[in-house]
């Protein structure tokens, strides 16, 4: 008779453990927060300014070659890196912190796959996003 409240036991230490483990690998996508909502819709969040579209005259002029990237140093570098994976589009609508770019590398590198370039070349590429699509500037 002992064993029926030891195996309920084990049942339920097993299912608290799993779902705790499930939530603990649960990650955030830091790019869920800026889908489904349309720039400006609520002038209230502070949020608003982050998910902003650039001015789309400031990007109809970048480099057609990269994409329409804004010309510049690092450009070039920004461009091949990143349209291994997505569209140039998704870095020209971007107008994250400085502090957000750095985040969303870490992110692109230990979430996505995204192979990351010597040190130099990262330095250089978080610059240019950061000058060119920064809510900072």
């Amino acid at each position: 008779m002992r064993i029926i409240p030891t195996i309920v036991a084990a049942t339920v230490a097993a299912l608290i453990l799993s779902t705790g483990l499930a939530v603990a690998e649960t990650r955030l996508d830091p790019m869920a927060v800026l889908a489904g909502r349309p720039a400006g819709s609520d002038p209230l969040d502070p949020m608003t300014a982050l998910r902003a579209r650039a001015d789309l005259a400031e990007v109809a002029d970048g480099n057609q070659e990269f994409g329409g990237l804004p010309d510049g140093e690092g450009a070039e570098e920004t461009y091949y890196q990143c349209v291994a994976c997505h569209s140039t589009e998704i870095i020209k609508q971007q107008r994250v912190t400085d502090h957000r770019w750095d985040e969303l590398w870490r992110w692109m590198v230990e979430a996505q796959g995204m192979v990351g370039p010597e040190p130099d070349t990262k330095t250089l590429i978080l610059t240019y996003l950061k000058t060119n699509f920064s809510s900072e500037r």
